[in-house]
């Protein structure tokens, strides 16, 4: 499904209404309320006919659609309305439970889904709901000019018959692109990865927000919630993709019944799921012990892949970071009906344990589940499966594994498991006419590799990255991909000032983390790109050569960790922030 062309379609029938609400002397502004791909309800501002103040197209349109379903849930609908909400009207949103908003202008006077206010991704509310802003944007903001510019020249040449409607309603100018020129006040793009253990993503946006419009109030502020493909990547393309999320009970990585969810969305080139393998095998499932990090397993993520198959994602991405699991994703494999057997034709046991007893695998039945599927890999992780750099080696002491070099589960012998694990992976591939050049490597430009034992990433979440190899599976930069999911290069064509910003800046995150992520794609159209940050590390050379500007500790007084990581320290540090940020981007233009 096209989301974007869908949209403008629904669009052009607010646009319509809106129309409708001229011809009868009101500001001209639509709405129309769309379920199951149907419009259910329609309605034009009537303010002033009905005197009424909460006549407002969208607030009208939301209670017809209610009428029309049967209940005041307004579940499973997106509102199409042709200039951004009042506070009321995205008020009515939460409270009726929309799962999206899409407008056309931006009101910079009321604004309340992303300009002045968010009530869209308010923590404090009990609600949060999508939205998509700018949807033939020019053309809501030219019937808004045209209806105001005529009431001036009515005015000004004493007509006897004017419009009954004053021109309280929101400025909508048109604004300049950068390429013709500065614009007279900053439009700042917000694309923050979250601030882990204190803030989600749109939280720290929406304080960063009120920080820059305290200190510049004719200020344009955007929020696009980022990832880089780990934690915060299903948050991400829900809020930019209109997603819906879906919850189920599922293997944890302890054999113990977990509840994870992930993310149906309708994709540029058809529906697309996203998985966080944290959700069903993440760390904190684990008590970190050798036994538990033995028996770990990431059936439960099969699990996630085989409900979002079944449920017609013809794309999945995997974001599979944060794992508790060394198994080479030999459960996932088990979970999508692979058969990996011990030598008496019975299945192996869980976790890198079992791995001792493989004997066989045939990757037939999850071939066939997928068959007509891609699978898309999250990840910058360049570990191969074995070896120095191995899954066991690196990641597994974290996990809780003990690599006593004397003992029976050294890391020769654990690492003797996974090479075995991955000859026979290369087996059953070859079988099922991979053939001996395989599939494509992430770190060669997409060439074909020979064994899935070197190649880079296939070491990622404890081998998971093997497994999803052997299916066929690409592996690209997390934050790139998720980037392109967002749209963020559309957003960042109407912006004047990029604003990144993580827990922490420092050597790593130049190494594809999602602050240097945006920061390229935003210096290649030569936006300057300010970060905020909780903390930093003495040298960052390597991110500034990367494409940031500027890095902005958030710390506003002498804190201990914990007080930083408070949500409400948190809040006012990033507000305060946010405040730094446009007042040196305004300096800089003196």
């Amino acid at each position: 499904m096209d989301t974007c062309g869908t949209d403008e379609r629904f669009m052009r029938e607010a646009l319509a209404e809106a129309a409708r609400a001229a011809e009868l002397g009101e500001v001209p502004i639509g709405a129309v309320v769309v379920y199951d791909g149907q419009v259910i309800a329609r309605a034009h501002n009537l303010r002033e006919h009905d005197e009424d103040p909460s006549a407002h197209a969208e607030f009208s349109a939301m209670l017809a659609a209610a009428r029309a379903l049967g209940r005041w849930r307004l579940t499973g609908c997106t509102v199409y309305v042709t200039l951004e909400p009042c506070p009321m009207c995205a008020g009515l949103m939460v409270n009726a439970r929309v799962d999206r908003c899409v407008y056309g202008a931006r009101d910079p006077k009321g604004g309340a889904v992303g300009t002045l206010y968010d009530l869209s991704c308010d923590s404090r509310l009990n609600h949060a709901f999508a939205v998509r802003s700018g949807v033939l944007e020019e053309e809501c903001a030219a019937q808004l000019r045209e209806f105001f510019g005529s009431l001036r020249a009515a005015r000004r040449d004493g007509a006897s018959e004017t419009p009954a409607v004053e021109p309280d309603a929101p400025a909508v100018s048109h604004r300049p692109s950068p390429a013709s020129g500065p614009a007279p006040t900053p439009r700042v793009l917000l694309a923050v990865d979250s601030f882990k253990d204190s803030l989600s993503s749109a939280e720290a946006e929406r304080h960063i927000s009120r920080g820059i419009l305290h200190a510049c109030p004719g200020a344009e502020v955007r929020c696009l919630t980022v990832a880089d493909g780990g934690e915060g990547t299903l948050d991400a393309v829900s809020a930019a993709l209109g997603g819906v999320s879906r919850t189920l009970e599922v293997a944890g990585p302890l054999g113990e019944p977990v509840r994870a969810r992930y993310v149906r969305a309708d994709g540029p080139d058809g529906p697309i799921a996203v998985i966080e393998m944290a959700e069903a095998a993440g760390i904190e499932y684990s008590p970190r012990t050798h036994e538990a990090a033995l028996r770990a397993s990431t059936r439960g993520v099969g699990e996630l892949l085989a409900d979002a198959v079944r449920g017609g994602a013809e794309t999945v991405y995997f974001a599979i970071g944060g794992s508790a699991t060394s198994d080479g994703g030999a459960g996932f494999l088990q979970a999508l009906g692979a058969r990996l057997l011990d030598a008496a034709g019975e299945p192996i046991g869980p976790g890198l344990a079992g791995l001792a007893d493989l004997r066989s695998i045939d990757l037939g039945p999850a071939l066939e589940m997928l068959s007509g599927r891609l699978l898309v890999v999250l990840s910058d992780v360049d570990n191969p499966l074995v070896g120095a750099r191995g899954a066991v080696a690196v990641y597994g002491p974290q996990k809780g594994l003990a690599l006593d070099p004397d003992g029976t589960c050294g890391l020769g012998v654990l690492d003797g498991w996974m090479v075995a694990y991955g000859r026979l992976l290369d087996a059953a591939r070859a079988e099922r006419g991979a053939g001996a050049e395989g599939g494509a490597s992430p770190a060669a430009g997409g060439r074909r590799f020979r064994s899935v034992l070197g190649v880079p990433g296939a070491g990622a979440a404890g081998g998971l990255g093997a497994a999803l190899l052997a299916l066929g599976a690409q592996m690209v930069s997390g934050a790139d991909a998720v980037l392109d999911l967002v749209g963020f290069d559309a957003a960042l064509a109407d912006a004047d000032l990029v604003v990144v910003g993580e827990g922490a800046i420092d050597g790593q995150t130049a190494r594809g983390k999602a602050p240097v992520g945006v920061a390229r794609r935003a210096k290649r159209r030569g936006r300057p790109v300010i970060a905020v940050a909780g903390s930093r590390a003495e040298d960052l050379d390597a991110v500034y050569r990367a494409g940031i500007d500027l890095v902005l500790p958030i710390i506003r007084r002498p804190m201990t960790l914990g007080e930083a990581l408070d949500p409400e320290e948190a809040a006012e540090n990033l507000r305060c922030a946010g405040e730094a940020v446009v007042r040196v981007y305004l300096l800089g233009r003196l």
